[in-house]
């Protein structure tokens, strides 16, 4: 079994997007077990800093580093990014559309049903995703991370679309996800009322640190 994932940490990051710098040396540690919120104004780089630790952009300057985790693995291939998209083919059902990321990652021993259950969409296995609300394509999109078990989690924006209870639901599935030693990063501009928090402001060329 793979050490546990203890930290991860960024270092005077800065980041370009469109010509324009979108991070500044923004410095940052967020810990196993604690959730870190990252909080700011539309454009302050929320988004792309979660983008960055997903390894899907290349900072300017600056460095991130992971303590503990599998050190034959990048920290991209340790991580889960749920983003704006749902990642869904609408064409699939609800079932096979999660088991398609299941058997991606390889982990035949997740169960479908299970997961599907947890986020309250069971009863819909069989329905092609075409036919889901807003809503539960997000809660779908969320049964991602029950069935590819990856120790960090990148989630950005994590309740939009999500009513009162599916949001309850999600918050639990993330505190479970804390309690057993995940590390989660994620981007709002809502209230997250995760059990344990670290927060993160973002301004404009954001400089700043949080650890």
């Amino acid at each position: 079994m793979a050490p546990p994932v203890t930290r991860l940490v960024g270092e005077k990051l800065t980041l370009d997007r469109g010509g324009r710098r979108v991070l500044s040396d923004l410095s940052f540690a967020a810990q196993s077990g604690v959730a870190l919120v990252v909080t700011g104004a539309n454009g302050a780089g929320k988004s792309t800093l979660l983008r960055l630790i997903a390894g899907l952009l290349r900072p300017v300057s600056g460095r991130l580093a992971l303590e503990g985790g599998d050190a034959e693995l990048s920290i991209a291939q340790h991580c889960h990014y749920f983003g704006h998209q749902d990642a869904l083919k609408n064409q699939l059902s609800v079932g096979e559309n999660l088991a398609f990321w299941r058997d991606f990652f390889g982990l035949a021993d997740a169960e479908v049903f299970a997961a599907l259950d947890r986020v309250g969409l069971a009863r819909l296995i069989d329905l092609p995703a075409a036919y889901l609300s807003a809503g539960q394509r997000r809660r779908l999109a969320f049964a991602r991370l029950l069935v590819t078990r990856r120790p960090i989690w990148l989630l950005d924006e994590p309740t939009s679309a999500l009513d009162a209870a599916s949001e309850a639901r999600l918050l639990e599935i993330v505190g479970e996800h804390l309690d057993a030693g995940g590390l989660v990063v994620a981007a709002t501009h809502l209230a997250l009322p995760f059990p344990r928090m670290d927060a993160l402001r973002l301004g404009p060329a954001t400089i700043g640190a949080a650890a």
